[in-house]
């Protein structure tokens, strides 16, 4: 009897440690695979190392490619959830449709495939908005800011409006090419998304 207890307490402890160490998968572009920077200096490694400073034992895998579009971050999907098996999918991608003046339906439709596929395999889903450079026109840059907004209310998952907040554009934020963010901006973007995240963990 006293070893049937003591094996079944080890089962039940080994089951719990296993069940609060899911997989956060970042599915993005170049601001997510820190274009420019050593590894160690984007934000998902900065959300990795918060993570662990909290005693949350994730998992990330950044599965982000840089000049990715929604349409490559689809295709690429599915094989990365049977792969991975993610408690959590962190979408972040859209900036290269919008920076080719590609049509924002396609980019809700393809990111709208996204989310299905990600909670059809059991995960969760957070999406971060994006917005674009003025020099695009208020009206294309108006309907691709709303692609996140739509899709954040049609698939009912949580969503950053704007992930560079406060580094987009911003003087001193960003590398030479006004486009990535530099190493000083990525901590502000883990802290622009951390509210939204860490409910989900």
């Amino acid at each position: 009897m006293r070893t049937w207890f003591f094996g079944t307490a080890i089962a039940l402890l080994l089951w719990a440690q296993g069940a609060t160490a899911g997989t956060l998968l970042v599915v993005g572009d170049s601001i997510s695979a820190g274009l420019g920077l050593d590894t160690s200096q984007g934000w998902v490694a900065l959300m990795e190392k918060r993570l662990q400073q909290k005693g949350l034992e994730h998992q990330v895998v950044n599965a982000s490619i840089s000049g990715d579009t929604s349409a490559g971050g689809l295709s690429r999907l599915p094989a990365l959830l049977s792969e991975h098996k993610p408690e959590l999918v962190i979408i972040e991608l859209g900036g290269n449709d919008g920076l080719r003046g590609q049509p924002p339906q396609q980019l809700q439709q393809n990111l709208a495939a996204m989310i299905e596929k990600s909670k059809a395999s059991g995960a969760r889903v957070l999406l971060l908005g994006m917005r674009l450079p003025p020099n695009y026109g208020a009206r294309y840059n108006r309907n691709f800011e709303q692609v996140f907004a739509s899709l954040a209310e049609q698939e009912k998952v949580p969503m950053v409006p704007f992930f560079l907040e406060g580094v987009g554009g911003v003087p001193g934020m960003m590398q030479a090419d006004g486009i990535h963010p530099a190493a000083v901006g990525q901590p502000r973007m883990l802290d622009n998304l951390w509210p939204t995240l860490e409910p989900l963990l």
